[in-house]
């Protein structure tokens, strides 16, 4: 079986995850005010050490694709792009939703639908919606959130919400099959575990082209003292 370093950037936590023989075999996590990029490497450095494990050993490199973080995106897969380059890897991608379902399937509890979201600010979410048997019955789609959302589905499902932003849903949805799960978030281990399946079947990323699924543009908001009249000599 494979050996496959796993990274999460998606949201402001951060993880680095080995997976060998489809076996966890370290883990290290971080949720500090500080840039993944000062961290990042040092934590794949650390877990390759602790784990007894060189950087030449490793068979693939698996990502958290998005949607998420612009920057937290952005900088996992640099991360990941440079060590597929210089060892020669494949590159394997997962939707970061679906890995957190996966995380929540995996704790034994089941419902019958599925919806992770992660907070996009105001009352906007990146979320999706799959069932028991991982098969999407809502692709990945930015939404803002109110007392209609997901009313058809909840009218004969009992669905599992959880993320940074389910708890926005959580104050304004009214409905005894709505079921909240706190402390969920965006693991490297779940993108190793499901990234083995990938491996296993060649499903690969063109380390050239490859960009993570950033779902909305980046915008950068321009000063108020660039606008119109702002600028007087």
């Amino acid at each position: 079986m494979a050996l496959i370093l796993a990274l999460e950037t998606s949201t402001s936590c951060g993880s680095v995850a080995l997976l060998q023989d489809d076996k966890l075999i370290g883990y290290q996590y971080y949720n500090i005010d500080k840039s993944h990029s000062s961290l990042l490497h040092p934590m794949i450095d650390q877990l390759m050490k602790n784990c007894q494990f060189k950087l030449s050993e490793l068979d693939a490199v698996a990502i958290s694709e998005g949607p998420g973080s612009y920057t937290g995106l952005r900088i996992g897969t640099s991360a990941a792009k440079g060590l597929c380059f210089s060892l020669d890897i494949p590159l394997i991608s997962i939707n970061t939703l679906e890995a957190m379902a996966h995380q929540v399937k995996s704790m034994g509890n089941t419902f019958d639908l599925y919806c992770p979201m992660i907070d996009a600010r105001r009352m906007e979410v990146y979320t999706l919606l799959l069932d028991t048997t991982s098969t999407i019955r809502l692709p990945t789609e930015p939404m803002i959130l109110d007392e209609s959302s997901f009313e058809k589905e909840l009218e004969a499902n009992k669905i599992a919400f959880f993320g940074d932003g389910a708890f926005k849903f959580k104050d304004i949805v009214d409905s005894s099959n709505a079921v909240f799960i706190d402390k969920v978030t965006p693991s490297a281990a779940e993108i190793a575990f499901l990234a083995t399946r990938k491996y296993q079947e060649a499903l690969f990323e063109n380390v050239v082209s490859f960009e993570p699924f950033y779902l909305k543009e980046f915008r950068i908001i321009p000063s108020k003292k660039n606008y119109a009249g702002g600028n007087k000599k």
